[in-house]
């Protein structure tokens, strides 16, 4: 398997390097003092630590190419991935797949870019004594050292905004999915018990502790994604289906906007890629990830539409027209698990901004720390109480907040940190081997910038938002049960059972 071989080649050239390297060092200094190699020593000890065969190491502390690579695969599609069918009965079959596979090449592309740029701070840190012992570098830091407070501000407005409502989502997606199953409880409070549930993920200290649950989460999405493709073949095509798609422009850029939202989960890159004890590996990984996820979204969505057609226009998460056995109990049940997951990816970012803050991120207390993060859930918990339409949500974050968060900004700091001749020079990355020069790079990101700026925030935000308003004028703030018995307002189709809705 190709993957298998990348990986294998990676795991060679490891061995490669000198013996005495650190997990903390990507420079090293000709002239090390006698501290430094105790630190390196110290940290020497810790990795053979890693190496050695026990259950916590296991299941608990990862750093791997290969740890790296499941928290990238498994972050980066969860609910959206019953969204899919829905986009796709508004854009298409072919706009459909040529625009995953656009924005999947897109989106592994800018999150080379944040790694990129991580390595370059961090090589210039380091240069200067600087130590990351008990620190985690994030993605507004790196924006700090490379361009400046303004840069720093803009990042970190952009990251925490864009994190908070992809918790959000994974706690409203949570209470949608849950009423599949069980509809004695209305939605709201569906949202209130996994609220609380969601809080636990204050004790996972780092991404170094996702191990188990990166392998998890996406053994339950790839069952999730199987599921929908093998039960909407053996379902067959439903009576009279119509592929009718695309039919209006509002509706075109809506599930375009859900695609490029899809794509765009690398928000949490410098973190993960932190949590590596080896960082400047992750280059490709992202890109392998997205192959893998390609394998998941485009059979899924694709048999789900062939199925069902039109029909899916009204009903924007795909269990709600699939089948009711216990294999879809099944998908239902695993898809909450890998959501609670997810939330604790989108969560963890926001966390440790919060610990900075109130000047706790050094503390090593496990138990410390997680009462000093709670606070951070609760405006999740409300927001999620506040705006239960899930569907009209995943599209105007993807068009207002993913567009500048994971495409724009990476893009334009790429650009203004290479402008000068001396910075290109003295780059700790290169441009890769397939871009034949700096001036091809910076052709690429400026088309990225444009593209993102006009298609994505531009008709995306134009389509999500008047979409947004729509749902807020026929349910209001603090719906009770969204979606959640037939008959609607007259501005919505009929869409029998819970889930979101998106246009």
């Amino acid at each position: 398997m190709c993957f298998r071989s990348i990986f294998e080649t990676l795991e060679k050239m490891e061995t490669m390097l000198p013996q005495k390297q650190s997990e903390e060092a990507i420079v090293t200094s000709l002239n090390e003092t006698e501290s430094e190699v105790g630190v390196r020593e110290e940290a020497e000890k810790e990795l053979q630590d890693h190496s050695m065969f026990s259950i916590k190491s296991l299941l608990w502390h990862g750093g791997s190419v290969w740890d790296a690579w499941f928290s990238c695969a498994s972050n980066q599609v969860a609910q959206v991935l019953l969204t899919l069918p829905y986009s796709f009965s508004q854009l298409g079959m072919l706009s459909g797949i040529l625009l995953q596979i656009f924005y999947g090449i897109m989106g592994s592309w800018t999150a080379y870019l944040i790694s990129v740029l991580y390595v370059e701070y961090r090589t210039r840190k380091e240069k200067e004594n600087v130590s990351f012992k008990n620190h985690v570098i994030q993605w507004f830091e790196v924006l700090d050292g490379l361009l400046g407070p303004y840069w720093k501000a803009v990042g970190l407005a952009f990251n925490c905004t864009f994190l908070l409502f992809g918790s959000v989502i994974q706690l409203i997606a949570c209470a949608s999915n849950i009423y599949y199953i069980n509809d004695h409880l209305d939605k709201r409070t569906w949202t209130y018990i996994f609220g609380a549930c969601c809080a636990t993920s204050v004790f996972i200290p780092s991404f170094h502790n996702y191990r188990i649950w990166s392998f998890l989460g996406l053994g339950m999405t790839t069952y999730t994604a199987w599921y929908m493709a093998i039960a909407a073949l053996i379902h067959g095509q439903a009576e009279n289906v119509t592929h009718t798609g695309p039919t209006k422009l509002v509706l075109y850029f809506t599930g375009a906007t859900n695609i490029l939202y899809t794509f765009g989960g690398h928000a949490v890159t410098v973190e993960i890629m932190h949590a590596m004890w080896k960082p400047q590996k992750f280059k490709y990984i992202y890109l392998l990830a997205t192959l893998y996820v390609f394998t998941l979204t485009i059979p899924s969505a694709a048999a789900v539409y062939w199925a069902f057609g039109d029909e899916l226009l009204n009903h924007s998460n795909a269990f709600s027209l699939l089948p009711k056995n216990r294999f879809r109990d099944a998908a239902v049940i695993l898809m909450l698990i890998h959501q609670f997951i997810t939330f604790g990816f989108a969560s963890t970012p926001l966390y440790f901004v919060w610990e900075k803050v109130i000047g706790m991120h050094d503390t090593r207390s496990i138990c410390l720390r997680a009462l000093a993060r709670l606070p951070v859930v609760i405006p999740i918990w409300f927001l999620a109480i506040i705006f239960p339409f899930f569907g009209p949500i995943n599209s105007a974050v993807g068009a207002l907040l993913v567009s500048f968060t994971v495409y724009i900004i990476p893009s334009t700091a790429h650009m203004l940190t290479y402008r000068k001749a001396s910075a290109r020079q003295n780059a700790a990355e290169k441009p890769p081997f397939f871009m034949p020069s700096w001036t091809a790079m910076y052709v690429f990101n400026a088309f990225i910038v444009v593209w993102v700026l006009v298609v994505g925030f531009g008709f995306g935000g134009w389509a999500s938002m008047s979409n947004f308003i729509k749902q807020i004028d026929s349910f209001g703030l603090f719906a009770k049960c969204y979606q959640c018995k037939s008959p609607s307002p007259p501005a919505m189709a009929a869409a029998p059972p819970p889930h979101a809705h998106h246009h």
